[in-house]
Parts: C-alpha cells; sequence; structure tokens
C-alpha cells in the first residue's frame, strides 16, 4: 500500500469544561443513599427516618452503644404475646400467677378464689408485684370504705325512724316496737327485715314496716306471741281516740244527773294528763 492512500489518525482535542459546548451535561452524583440497597432493605421501616448516610452510621454507633448495656426494648403494635411477656418477665414480673406474694389485712377473711383469680389476671396483664399489690390494697379501700358508708346510712335511717315513731307514739314507742318485732320473729321474717333496701338501708328500719307489723301485733292482741312485757303505753292517736268516745255529745261526761258523770270526768281527765306527759 503506497504511502499516498494512508490516512495518518490526527488526536482530537477535548474541550475543556469552560469552553465546551454549554448545552454538554455533567453526570451529577445520586443524592438516594439508598439506591443501591436490595428493595427488601431499603422498604425496612426501620430505615424510614434515616435521610443520609450519616444519619445511618448515628443509627448504627447508637446501636452498638447499646450492646450490652441493661436495656429493654419496646415491643410494636406487630409483637406477639411472647414478645410482650419477654418483656414483662425483664421487668420483673412473676414467672407464673402464684408467684404474687400480698399484703392482706390481718384482721379481714380472705376470699382465697377471688385472689387466685385477681393473681392469674394480674399475670396475663403484665403487672409486676408492686403494681398488683397496689391494685389490691386500693380494692380493699374502696371495699371498707363503702361498708362503712353502708353502716352510716343505715344508721342514720335508724335513728330518723326512731324519731318519727316516738314522736307519733310517744310512751307506747318501746311497747309496739317490742310487739312488732316478737311478730317478726314468730312469723320468721326476721332474715327478709334485714335484707338492704336500694339505697342501702335494712327493710325492717324503714317506718312503714315497723308500723305495719305493730298494727298486725295490735290486732292480734289477744294472742300471747305478740304480748310485749312490762307496762302497757297508749299512743297519742289512741289517747285522742278514747277521750272522742267518751265526750260524745249524749255521753255520761255531759250529763250531770247520769251515774257514771263522775267517772267519764276522771277518766278524761287522767287521759289529758297522759296525752301531756307523751
Amino acid at each position: 500500500m503506497s504511502s499516498e492512500n494512508q490516512e495518518v489518525a490526527v488526536p482530537v482535542e477535548q474541550p475543556s469544561v469552560l469552553s465546551g459546548d454549554p448545552k454538554t451535561e455533567t453526570p451529577q452524583a445520586t443524592t438516594d443513599w439508598k439506591a443501591s440497597l436490595s428493595d427488601e432493605i431499603k422498604s425496612d421501616k426501620s430505615l424510614e427516618n434515616i435521610k443520609d448516610i450519616e444519619g445511618l452510621a448515628k443509627s448504627y454507633v447508637h446501636a452498638q452503644k447499646m450492646v450490652g448495656s441493661d436495656k429493654i426494648p419496646v415491643p410494636n403494635k406487630y409483637a406477639t404475646e411472647d414478645d410482650w411477656n419477654a418483656v414483662y418477665e425483664k421487668l420483673g414480673r412473676p414467672k407464673t400467677a402464684d408467684g404474687y406474694k400480698f399484703d392482706l389485712p390481718q384482721d379481714k377473711q380472705v376470699d382465697e378464689a377471688s385472689l387466685k383469680e385477681f393473681s392469674s389476671q394480674a399475670h396475663k396483664l403484665g403487672l409486676l408485684p408492686g403494681q398488683a399489690q397496689g391494685m389490691v390494697k386500693f380494692y380493699n379501700d374502696i371495699t371498707a370504705k363503702s361498708l362503712q358508708d353502708a353502716d352510716n346510712k343505715a344508721l342514720a335511717a335508724r335513728e330518723t325512724s326512731t324519731k318519727e315513731l316516738k314522736q307519733e307514739w310517744g310512751q307506747a314507742f318501746d311497747q309496739k316496737v317490742s310487739q312488732a318485732a316478737t311478730l317478726a320473729k314468730s312469723v320468721g321474717a326476721t332474715e327478709l327485715l334485714d335484707a338492704n333496701l336500694a339505697d342501702g338501708t335494712k327493710l325492717g328500719d324503714h317506718p312503714v314496716m315497723i308500723k305495719a307489723f305493730a298494727e298486725l301485733a295490735n290486732k292480734m292482741g289477744e294472742d300471747s306471741i305478740v304480748q310485749a312485757s312490762g307496762p302497757t303505753y297508749l299512743t297519742p292517736n289512741q289517747i285522742e281516740k278514747q277521750i272522742g268516745e267518751l265526750t260524745q255529745t249524749d255521753s255520761a261526761y255531759w250529763d250531770k244527773n247520769h251515774p257514771n258523770h263522775q267517772a267519764a270526768v276522771q277518766e278524761v281527765l287522767a287521759l289529758r294528763e297522759k296525752k301531756n306527759q307523751v
């Protein structure tokens, strides 16, 4: 081949950045630090808040510092029951429900069945011994307060009934209450009268119930089972009724010539004196 036909390769000069075509774009480095990761790793939720390599490095350093330290990870919403049980045991929950030991009042009767059921539920909920003891104490305190409030309410109701009936019956109060109680006992109603009403008071302390039994006992007055011991007294209403009967218009009380006039006057005076005493 002749030298005339040979082509000489001439090197092509590349323009500098400043002298080159301004339309030429310089490749840009990617800003997504997760671009090189696999899809499985890239989509992991633990990386959502990490914005760059430095953030990843900080997270790693922090995790390394946690290794071997006494730290308990908080389970997320996907945690299983076993995950939670592991956390509870690390926090100090007894291994079994029987591991709870309670400080109970010595003067109170313990419902062992209820206490065992509570221990089982406390263990299931992951309660620590101190938390379980606190719940038991809280329950005992509110129960004691509830019982005390009920006793106070029953006592107040009894005092109110007593005051009302004493005002109505006067000196006959003890006699009538005794007759009513004797009748209630004789017909087997004692347990019924000890029953609590909706407001916490006892049925047997209600004035309506006491008067009902007293009235029934009065109607059965000839029966020995309702006879009260001691002197017999009249209620103010009974006294007023007898005075009314003795002082009727055509009675001996108003007829001075009637042989029973003086006796009627004396009886009315005695009844009025009794009423004044009441």
